[in-house]
């Protein structure tokens, strides 16, 4: 037994819902990639394949094509013990997935959404099975980020709480719990953080290397708040930014530098460019 479900599916095929996919891949699991269009679906099998080609060259066992599939049917989902929903962090492109996944799941299945801000009960609103619901809210890069936080709705089961909590450690990865708040705890520090980095830029106080140097060599984080920025991506940073503001008030207003930048198209690494130059995305 791996410890993970024979029949993983993952509706979303981006960066994140690629990244979860190979993980479960990588942890002996059939996974099966739902999407939205043909073009959706193979920039889906580019990611998912670049990121088992990157665990092949660093010598680890791969499993072969047959272990996963890809395609625009939700009837996929058909086996699979757990659906997890990694679509953009919008609303109602959530609530659309989510309304779609379970409709072709069995009754038992777990369905997990990846959000990093959005509430769990305002998801559930919209399922007929509330209680099977939670969050699963990995981290930007999946393979190499060990921390998954599992975000408990207020209707969720004891049950779909274990079984997820006993997947992620079958991934090699630790799991939190945490209830549905805004930004739960992960993204409310992260995004605090990383709103007053940009706003130090905006002011001038240091260039954005010296800010993360502070808090790398100063507070002994492993990468600092604008280099972190510009890899979860500068649009997503401030989607979640505007979430947290209008739920927790303006300590989470979004810097003008941020919607500046956005607008420009400086993305972060998956642009080439944001707070630092990128020359590998």
């Amino acid at each position: 037994m791996s410890g993970v479900p024979q029949n993983v599916g993952v509706i979303g095929g981006g960066r994140m819902g690629a990244g979860i996919a190979h993980a479960f891949l990588m942890a002996g699991a059939r996974v099966h990639v739902v999407e939205q269009d043909a073009g959706a679906v193979a920039a889906a099998s580019d990611r998912v394949r670049g990121l088992l080609q990157g665990s092949r060259e660093r010598g680890m066992p791969v499993p072969d094509d047959t272990a996963f599939t890809l395609g625009t049917d939700a009837a996929a989902f058909a086996e699979c013990a757990l659906v997890v929903e990694a679509v953009p962090e919008d609303p109602g492109l959530k609530a659309a997935a989510l309304t779609r996944a379970e409709a072709a799941i069995g009754e038992s299945a777990v369905l997990a959404t990846n959000t990093s801000s959005l509430s769990i009960g305002e998801l559930a609103a919209v399922l007929r099975r509330p209680g099977s619901f939670l969050g699963m809210h990995f981290f930007n890069p999946v393979p190499s980020s060990k921390l998954v936080e599992v975000v408990l709705g207020a209707q969720t089961d004891a049950s779909a709480r274990e079984l997820a909590t006993g997947w992620i450690e079958a991934l090699g990865k630790t799991p939190i719990v945490v209830h549905d708040a805004p930004g739960f705890a992960s993204s409310r520090l992260g995004v605090a953080l990383g709103l007053e980095a940009i706003r130090m830029v905006e002011e001038g106080v240091a260039s954005a290397p010296d800010i993360d140097l502070a808090m790398q060599l100063g507070y002994g984080h492993p990468m600092g708040p604008l280099r972190t920025t510009d890899i979860v991506g500068l649009d997503v940073r401030l989607a979640i930014a505007e979430e947290l503001h209008a739920r927790l008030g303006d300590r989470f207003a979004a810097p003008d530098l941020l919607r500046r930048m956005v607008a420009e198209g400086r993305l972060g690494r998956k642009s080439g460019q944001g707070f630092y130059e990128w020359s590998e995305r």
